[in-house]
């Protein structure tokens, strides 16, 4: 480093530094397993989901129920199809999952981003879609501990004068 001089000593040695630009890497495999499914858990608040997906009519069992039945709210069920349908896949694919812990919209959410997860896995093309979707990212949003003297995580008591 000692010999550069000029701007043009200097070009050089940073070209010299920078290795050369390689083939690009193989598209990605599919991972499945023996019986043709893709495995992905996804979270969300304090929910945990463990999801299959495998080809199908577009079946969706929550804890052995159907989806429709476990998320009666229609907006749960439609935070459920978000996936399929930025992904162009809808009623391509069946889903069996298993959810555990959080409420009902934690559960919602760790099964979309279960979903997306393992649809990303199994089919790797997908992957652009959800990514950009924001469907591959977990929310790491969770509810803030109470701190003592404190009413809740933040709230104070009320204040009194006397």
């Amino acid at each position: 480093m000692a010999d550069i001089k000029s701007l043009d000593d200097l070009k050089s040695a940073v070209a010299d530094s920078i290795p050369a630009v390689t083939e690009p890497a193989a598209p990605k495999t599919p991972q499945r397993d023996s019986l043709g499914r893709s495995y992905a858990t996804g979270k969300r608040k304090d929910a945990v989901a463990r999801v299959w997906v495998k080809p199908g009519t577009g079946k969706v069992v929550v804890n052995g129920k159907e989806m429709a039945t476990y998320f009666a709210r229609p907006v749960l069920q439609m935070i459920l199809k978000q996936p399929f349908t930025i992904a162009n896949v809808e009623g391509q694919f069946d889903v069996f999952a298993t959810v555990a812990g959080g409420g009902l919209s934690g559960q919602a959410g760790a099964v979309k981003h279960g979903i997306s997860k393992a649809l990303q896995l199994y089919e790797p093309s997908l992957r652009g879609a959800l990514k950009a979707a924001g469907f591959l990212t977990r929310d790491s949003r969770v509810v803030e501990r109470k701190k003592y003297g404190k009413a809740k995580a933040r709230r104070s008591f009320q204040f009194s004068k006397r």
